[in-house]
């Protein structure tokens, strides 16, 4: 179990990178004129060999654009309360009806992927088991509260309709409030945005497979560090090499979807973990205990596991047989790899 959930969040970590450069290339076409696909191309082959320099220049470059991208949803959030707050908006209207709240719920559960990474470089962080539950729960809560101020912002400058068709939605958001000059600064702040969820999920992609190999559950090749810049050079070029396969799909939606019945099925099985490990190794240190608890059982592991299941059943044919497919490939892979390197180990 450990396998798969390694197996589907790597997978995760290199479609998602594929994804948001193709978000990416889109801005970029709106600015440039460029083709989408060669942008997106062009943004992870940058970003893979910034993710092999170094942990320390790649989390540089994400703190700067960090900032950056806080200041372009700062300014579409003063937009909408501020130059449009007397618009006469119906929040609850579902022109999809109940359908369409799922349906959106299932898409947006892409947005949240992205928070476990923090725990991928924990062996690069001082203090782990007292930062990182603080850092993982802060970052959701800030974001989530961002992510609604957003929303509810860009719906008082555009109708649904508007920004369902925009390549550019909140590059479209500022044009009309404030004219074509500010389009354009905030398409720039876009391309900041992207290519700093990109080299995220290339850092934290990167670091799963070291991690995985090093744990001798794959080839140990992938865990060689490179002598003078202390990564994991091999792992950083398979990562951008696979994420770039999948630019080729095209499709934003396909892929994204694809991406999240996997993470869905992530945290099915890590909450199932944890619900079974606190009945089965009680004594088990814990840094840090879930809340929400009745007696030993984990109420918010169980919530874990149902909500994801209502977005499942959202998704169409073809997204969870391709989701299937990536975890019968991992079970498939366990399997080979254990039974190859056992022949081998008798062998020597």
């Amino acid at each position: 179990m450990a396998f798969i959930v390694g197996w589907l969040t790597l997978f995760v970590a290199i479609i998602s990178a594929s994804t948001i450069a193709l978000g990416f290339g889109g801005y970029f076409a709106d600015l440039f004129g460029a083709p989408v696909l060669i942008s997106a191309i062009l943004i992870i082959i940058v970003l893979s060999f910034v993710n092999f320099f170094g942990i320390r220049e790649s989390s540089s470059m994400n703190v700067i654009f960090t900032i950056i991208e806080a200041a372009g949803l700062t300014l579409v959030i003063w937009i909408g309360f501020a130059l449009f707050g007397n618009a006469q908006i119906d929040y609850f209207d579902t022109p999809h009806g109940l359908d369409g709240i799922f349906s959106a719920f299932t898409l947006v559960f892409f947005a949240y992927i992205g928070f476990e990474n923090i725990a991928n470089i924990a062996e690069e962080i001082r203090n782990p088991k007292k930062v990182l539950p603080r850092a993982i729960i802060l970052s959701i809560s800030i974001t989530a509260i961002v992510y609604v101020l957003v929303s509810v912002s860009t719906i008082r400058v555009l109708s649904w309709q508007e920004l369902d068709s925009s390549i550019a939605p909140l590059a479209d958001v500022v044009k009309k409030a404030l004219g074509p000059q500010a389009q354009i600064i905030l398409s720039f702040i876009a391309l900041f945005a992207t290519t700093n969820t990109v080299l995220i999920m290339l850092v934290s992609g990167s670091r799963i497979l070291y991690g995985i190999s090093k744990d001798s559950a794959l080839p140990a090749i992938f865990g060689v560090v490179h002598r003078q810049r202390n990564t994991p050079w091999l792992a950083v070029i398979v990562i951008g090499f696979l994420s770039i396969v999948f630019v080729f799909a095209g499709d934003i939606i396909t892929i994204a979807n694809i991406s999240v019945f996997t993470i869905i099925m992530v945290f099915i099985l890590v909450n199932s973990s944890l619900i079974w490990l606190r009945y089965k190794e009680p004594g088990y240190e814990r840094p840090f205990k879930s809340p929400l608890n009745v007696k030993k059982f984990p109420v918010l592991a169980a919530l874990g596991i149902v909500t994801p299941i209502l977005g499942l059943i959202q998704l169409n044919l073809y997204v969870i047989s391709m989701g299937i497919g990536v975890i019968v490939s991992g079970m498939l892979f366990y399997f080979l790899y254990n039974r190859l390197s056992k022949k081998s180990n008798l062998k020597n």
